[in-house]
């Protein structure tokens, strides 16, 4: 066993037994949340073990029975959102109000895949008459589950969800950054179905590390960075595993001549700072048009300096937000709000801005996953969509425009996964997009992602002469 807490929140000081262990800090005051035991490898061989053993059983399970399944961990989860809010916030800073958004966001997942399960088919083939022709898709067998810390609850329900309803079986690692709200979730969850069929385990990179390199694993399904999918994606090669990532993004906003300068500032503030700017489709690069140029980043500096400082997840983190922060500057960049790391505990860090950005700076380069807004003036639309399509990611964009032709010419254009036009955040339930290039591969969400988890098989049946 790798914990034995009493959660959700009598967090232990110590870790629960004598081997490694993860030690959490407040983000906000840099005090002691608690301490949780790690995974060994022979707990990771144990746990895929009893994933594979109990794999045949779960995929000859009825559908509906398991959508029941699924249905009644749904409705436990929403019991326990506050808890679950508040390990949230105590281990990453987010907000409770916000973490249980995203708890109540993963609860209505679950529901959501509870129904698309049992109505996920294959097709009939047009074949002779005098013959069946199939095509069948099957539970591909265990899955590893390795999700982030920024929604982690979310998230989760995503790949557990999909994974389940289908029939595999499913071996879950929490963010060594959130793992006592891992622990509760699946502490929460697990009832809901046989022995060996939902698991958790806790622990750092290395232990997925662990999960991913063992061979009895069918499908990796990451969110989380680049660096971190890339190596995952290795390990897979060499065991034969389907691999699903969503990784890293340095999303474009695109603010057009014709629009309020404003409201565009107001949404770029708030793709930039929410969540202190810790999410995947977080705004990471700011490309305004040069006539509205000086009242938005007027606005958006005000609205940077209301929101004063925001909690980063450690200060490992802050670090490397405030270098490309600090490496801008140096560069040329202008602040102009923010940018200076807080006297005293925790991980603080104010929401920055940024103008007079180039190119060639990490804050435009890379994924800075805070809350700093680099801001580009550019002289017209083209050489906005241009510069934002010039990225080696491909997550998500946004475009403020009230052109229809522009509109059109950006979501045609814009190598990434999902386009958002005059709002940064929002979209119909169920949506699913590819992202591209460094940011990933695969369905991660939507009913779609059935079909990742699955494996079909073409089956052709004719009577014996």
């Amino acid at each position: 066993m790798t914990t034995d807490l009493a959660l959700p929140l009598d967090l232990p000081s110590a870790a629960p037994t004598d081997g490694p262990s993860i030690r959490i800090d407040s983000p906000t005051d840099g005090s002691l949340v608690g301490r949780i035991a790690m995974a060994t490898r022979e707990d990771v061989a144990a746990a895929v073990g009893r994933a594979r053993s109990a794999f045949p059983s779960w995929a000859g399970t009825p559908a509906e029975s398991r959508a029941q399944a699924l249905r009644d961990a749904a409705d436990a989860l929403a019991e326990r959102a506050d808890d679950l809010a508040t390990v949230n916030e105590a281990e990453t800073g987010r907000p409770a109000t916000e973490a249980r958004e995203g708890v109540l966001a993963g609860v209505s997942t679950l529901r959501q895949y509870a129904e698309l399960g049992p109505v996920h088919r294959g097709r009939a083939l047009a074949g002779r008459p005098s013959a069946t022709d199939l095509m069948v898709p099957e539970p591909r067998g265990v899955v590893v589950a390795l999700t982030p810390w920024n929604d982690p609850v979310a998230v989760a329900c995503g790949w557990i969800g999909a994974a389940l309803a289908t029939g595999n079986t499913v071996v879950a690692k929490p963010s060594e950054r959130c793992p006592h709200t891992g622990a509760l979730f699946g502490e929460v969850l697990r009832p809901f179905f046989p022995e060996g069929v939902l698991q958790h385990l806790v622990g750092d990179g290395t232990v997925g590390s662990w999960l991913a390199e063992h061979p009895d694993v069918d499908v990796i399904a990451h969110v989380g960075s680049t660096a971190t999918g890339r190596s995952l994606a290795a390990a897979a090669a060499t065991t034969g595993a389907k691999v699903l990532l969503e990784n890293g993004g340095n999303d474009p906003l695109i603010v057009d001549a014709d629009v309020d300068p404003v409201w565009a500032a107001e949404q770029a503030a708030l793709g930039a700072f929410a969540n202190s700017g810790q999410i995947c489709v977080a705004v990471e690069r700011i490309f305004v048009h040069r006539d509205v140029a000086e009242a938005f980043v007027e606005a958006l500096t005000a609205a940077a300096d209301r929101r004063g400082l925001l909690p980063l997840v450690d200060t490992r983190h802050r670090d490397a937000v405030h270098e490309h922060v600090t490496d801008a500057v140096a560069a040329g960049a202008r602040l102009r709000a923010g940018g200076a790391v807080p006297d005293g505990p925790g991980s603080l860090y104010p929401a920055t801005v940024l103008t007079d950005c180039d190119p060639a700076m990490r804050v435009l380069r890379e994924e800075t996953f805070g809350p700093v807004a680099p801001v580009c003036v550019v002289d017209d639309f083209a050489e906005a969509l241009a510069r934002a399509c010039d990225d080696a990611y491909g997550l998500a964009a946004t475009v403020l425009t009230r052109s229809m032709e522009h509109a059109q010419h950006a979501w045609r254009s814009l190598p990434v996964g999902t386009v958002k036009v005059n709002a940064v955040f929002g979209g119909a339930p169920g949506g699913a997009a590819h992202p591209r290039r460094a940011s990933g591969h695969g369905y991660g969400y939507g009913p779609e992602l059935l079909d990742e988890l699955t494996a079909t098989k073409v089956v052709h049946l004719e009577p014996a002469p």
